[in-house]
């Protein structure tokens, strides 16, 4: 069988390679049933909508990286809200039900109520509401929340590394206050925004103090916290193991002072393992991807701001989608070469960390996490 080849490119200029792929010569409709290499479905869409932060937290944009003089991408780069809607609608139809829009800090895009609006209105293959949800670190949510939820949001995540204040600001690096964090949890709470999730990245000896504070201040609001092991996301944040914290010792820890007790996750592909309390007061959650990953079911792929795909949170290869979306391409060319990178796909790089040889090579090369989202 013959193909058209239409090259699918990483053709931003920086030190991430490029990788080809191409529209099948014979188009087949989708059918909302994808599957990888490995039997994975395509499940959740993560969209960055901006490469811009306002903190410098220092596993993510530190300031010896992220500086006043870094270039950050030109607006004319970044995909517009109906590309985005365009491009999202042809995920949904291979699948997908979860959408989340990321960053950098999402809530920076100017007019981003609007593209909820948009894609809200899109509907699964089974006829029901997108899972539209949205993370961020809450700076601009207090104002935001109520016209988000007008909008059609689902719920939010917020980043919080810790409760107490002084850790807080060191860990986000602008300065920022745990109290302004809390009024947009508030915000986002009075605005029917949940549940709720507020993500903790836990580096050992930095913030690890922090662990039971912050279940305890949380218990019995509804929020939910997850911590995240510190990963190796992008080559800026100095990762190194001796600064991770299994998840299992977050969970003894914990237990401690709250016993906890196992739950089951919510849908295949979920990231973080559930914990509830015994007592009845809410859960929590840990993701692992460094000491117990869960590559075998993920079900994620990432939209860049000026439409580059990633098939891994880690990957060092991304895939051109502007430019087929600019080119005149139909919905129908499209869909089959997002179907043709999909079904290529082998990704499973935190099963493959323990190897030294497989992460010095890939350490220099990962693409960094504000520029694909978390």
């Amino acid at each position: 069988m013959t193909e058209t080849v239409i090259p699918i490119l990483d053709l931003r200029e920086h030190r991430y390679r490029s990788m080809a792929s191409g529209i099948p010569a014979e188009l087949v409709p989708p059918t909302g049933l994808l599957s990888d290499r490995r039997g994975r479905p395509l499940h959740d869409l993560r969209i960055s909508v901006t490469d811009r932060c306002n903190f410098r937290c220092v596993y993510c944009m530190p300031k010896d990286v992220f500086d006043k003089d870094y270039t950050f991408l030109p607006h004319a780069e970044l995909l517009s809200f109906e590309e985005i809607t365009r491009a999202a609608r042809l995920f949904v139809a291979h699948g997908v039900e979860k959408i989340r829009l990321t960053g950098g800090e999402p809530l920076l895009r100017k007019n981003i109520e609007k593209l909820v609006e948009m894609l809200a209105r899109l509907e699964t293959v089974s006829g029901k509401p997108l899972d539209l949800t949205l993370t961020t670190n809450a700076s601009l949510l207090a104002r935001k929340a109520r016209a988000l939820r007008d909008a059609g949001l689902t719920r939010v995540s917020v980043s919080l590394d810790a409760i107490d204040d002084t850790t807080f600001r060191r860990m986000n690096d602008v300065d920022f206050a745990v109290r302004d964090v809390l009024a947009g949890i508030e915000a986002a709470q009075a605005a029917g925004l949940a549940p709720l999730k507020v993500n903790m990245v836990v580096k050992r000896g930095v913030n690890d103090s922090e662990i039971v504070p912050m279940a305890a201040h949380f218990r019995g609001s509804g929020v939910i916290v997850r911590f995240i092991e510190f990963m190796d996301v992008g080559a800026s944040n100095h990762w190194c193991m001796d600064e991770v914290l299994p998840s299992a010792e977050v969970v003894r820890r914990i237990d401690a002072a709250f016993p906890l007790e196992a739950i089951g996750a919510n849908y295949l592909g979920e990231t973080a393992e559930r914990w509830r309390y015994r007592d009845g007061a809410g859960e929590i959650g840990v993701i692992s991807s460094v000491s117990h990953a869960f590559c075998g079911d993920c079900s994620r792929i990432r939209l860049s701001t000026e439409g580059r795909l990633y098939l891994c949170l880690f990957a060092t290869e991304g895939h051109d989608l502007r430019e087929l979306l600019r080119s005149g391409r139909s919905d129908l060319e499209i869909a089959n070469a997002i179907a043709a990178l999909w079904q290529q796909r082998t990704d499973n790089y935190s099963e493959q960390r323990s190897d030294p040889a497989i992460r010095a090579a890939r350490a220099e090369r990962k693409i960094e996490m504000s520029y694909i989202g978390g």
